[in-house]
């Protein structure tokens, strides 16, 4: 799915500024859940969202359910504007 700056709602915002910033991690799987700052992030259907629509993906790879630190694709950067 295609999505525009304006179609981000503040919190999907929030979070892809904190993947930018190198402050999430998150989980593997078709289903990730993402971390910010240690703590579990509150929404994880926006997560599940931002995963889902390619705007972020794990840095690397987690053997056994580890957490990798989270970045923003080429799509994520572009709806920040980085």
């Amino acid at each position: 799915m295609s999505r525009t700056s304006a179609e981000l709602n503040h919190r999907e915002r929030a979070t892809l500024r904190a993947v930018a910033e190198g402050r999430v991690k998150m989980s593997q799987g078709s289903e990730p859940d993402l971390f910010v700052d240690g703590a579990c992030c509150c929404d994880q259907v926006t997560a599940h969202h931002l995963a889902h629509d390619g705007l972020l993906e794990p840095g690397g790879s987690a053997i056994g359910g580890a957490r990798v630190r989270a970045v923003l694709t080429e799509s994520g950067k572009h709806l920040l504007g980085l």
